[in-house]
């Protein structure tokens, strides 16, 4: 059993995806395929993974068919532009394979040159008028900055994917996409390599986490990513070890009470653990795209 959510253009997206950040070229294919053969349909991936060719191995190696498999990546600032984000889809759609893309989202809102960002946007749009991608949404988008685009652009973001965990749920900017019609979809959904209790304790030792995974039979991560699914949020775990990649994916034969819920929920703090989407500049986080 998977479950699935519905965009606001009508797209129908797994909930529980896979991500490939920072997982290296040489484990990416062996981890897709892991995710593929366990029954994940959702791939993420980004142009500044350095990963997207292997993504594309993996689902052609996977004989899974193209049209079961939701394709999601992402544009990197230093291609933010109307023409140039028009050819990073050319370049993306290169290393995938693939002719089409499910979803094609803006990987940073870059505030410092917001003019570059509304002229990705625009490309956006004209892809997906164009029929080449068949949704498009952004990533790291604060309230002010998906205000800032709606302002310029014609279509609502479809997804805007933030960092999202028990430690930091972004409230604010939850409410700001429900109030806009846009899925918000949880990067570092349990936590990973970027999110940590304040006390420096990983997630996986919170005690209640795991007093709430032993009443199910579950672990703190399959409670967190259970958490993200009821709470109506797509989550995108990683992991390149297929026990791992496996336990991920089973969270659809549990739910959490509405009090476990609001415990998870007061874990909350204001601590972010990724870079803040304010300090993002072509100066500090550029970084050239390879054609192939």
């Amino acid at each position: 059993m998977t479950m699935n959510l519905t965009l606001n253009n009508g797209v129908v997206m797994p909930a529980l995806g896979f991500g490939v950040y920072q997982a290296a070229p040489e484990e990416t294919v062996a981890a897709v395929t892991s995710a593929l053969e366990t029954g994940y349909r959702l791939i993420d991936t980004a142009a500044a993974y350095g990963n997207e060719r292997e993504v594309g191995e993996a689902i052609r190696r996977s004989g899974v068919p193209r049209e079961e498999v939701f394709i999601e990546t992402k544009v990197w600032i230093s291609d933010f532009g109307y023409d140039e984000t028009l050819h990073t889809f050319e370049k993306a759609t290169g290393k995938l394979g693939v002719d089409t893309l499910d979803l094609l989202i803006l990987h940073q809102a870059l505030p410092s040159r917001f003019d570059l960002t509304v002229g990705a946007y625009t490309a956006l749009e004209r892809l997906l008028a164009d029929g080449r991608v068949r949704a498009i949404g952004v990533s790291n988008f604060m309230a002010a900055h998906l205000a800032d685009l709606a302002a310029e652009t014609s279509v609502v973001p479809a997804v805007n994917q933030i960092e999202v965990h028990p430690y930091f749920p972004q409230r604010a900017v939850q409410r700001a996409d429900a109030a806009a019609g846009t899925l918000t979809q949880a990067w570092s959904p349990i936590g990973g390599i970027t999110a940590y209790r304040p006390n420096g304790a990983s997630a996986f030792e919170d005690e209640t986490l795991i007093a709430i995974g032993a009443e199910h039979g579950k672990s703190p991560a399959q409670v967190m990513l259970r958490w993200h699914l009821q709470q109506g949020r797509s989550a995108l775990p990683k992991s390149v070890r297929p026990a791992r990649i496996a336990e991920n994916f089973d969270v659809f034969d549990f739910e959490l009470t509405a009090e476990q819920l609001a415990a998870i929920d007061a874990l909350g703090t204001d601590v972010r653990r990724g870079p803040a989407p304010e300090d993002i500049t072509l100066e500090a986080f550029g970084k050239e795209i390879p054609e192939a």
